[in-house]
């Protein structure tokens, strides 16, 4: 068994996740991985759990916390248009 480096649970089902920079991290749950991987918004604090927006290589959680922060933020959108 192998111990959550977030909550401390020891797991017989815990997994690992290797990241880019070469850091390994075991947890036994998506809530721990989110909770130590997860990027927060620079607005509101929030986790960043899905795309995010990126803007002025600042991290946004959604278009509305990029254009309440940075000039650049009134060209983030939260959804892609269609292309035909």
């Amino acid at each position: 068994m192998a111990q959550c480096e977030v909550c401390g649970n020891d797991y017989d089902m815990t997994f690992e996740i290797r990241t880019v920079g070469g850091g390994v991290h075991t947890f036994d749950s998506f809530e721990c991985a989110i909770h130590r991987l997860a990027p927060i918004c620079e607005h509101c604090g929030c986790r960043v759990v899905g795309h995010g927006v990126e803007v002025e290589g600042r991290f946004f959680c959604c278009a509305h916390c990029a254009r309440e922060t940075t000039d650049q933020g009134s060209k983030a959108r939260d959804a892609v248009t269609a292309s035909s």
